[in-house]
């Protein structure tokens, strides 16, 4: 059994996860509800009403989940790396490996290419 790729996979499914969850969840509910966002964005869609239910579950997804997702995009980070090198994969290969787990849904699409590779390249390293 390849334990980098395990690792690997293991990480890029749970990043993946609270990846989806923080922006399609937390992110429109905390933020939906007609104000700017971010500096520069005049105007967002009123889905949610500040001070709701809704609004508050956004806020705690957002501020709880999205610091927990930040500390394991960064094991995530050193897991890919690791794998690459192990791998020896190019550099090339490496960043579109690590700057797609940055993108929700694209994250599941990197790490079944990245295990193709990998059970295509040391079939007898993977069971």
């Amino acid at each position: 059994m390849n334990s980098a790729l395990t690792r690997y996979r293991v990480m890029a499914t749970i990043v993946g996860i609270l990846l989806i969850v923080l922006c399609l969840v937390g992110v429109p509910l905390a933020n939906f509800d007609g104000s700017s966002m971010w500096g520069f964005i005049p105007a967002t869609p009123e889905w949610v009403t500040p001070g709701s239910t809704a609004h508050t579950v956004g806020e705690q997804i957002t501020e709880k989940l999205g610091v927990a997702h930040g500390w394991l995009y960064m094991i995530f980070l050193i897991t890919a790396f690791l794998l690459s090198r192990q791998e020896r994969w190019s550099i090339g290969y490496t960043a579109v490996t690590l700057a797609c787990g940055t993108i929700p849904i694209v994250s599941f699409w990197a790490e079944h290419r990245a295990t193709q590779r990998v059970r295509a390249e040391a079939p007898e390293l993977v069971s």
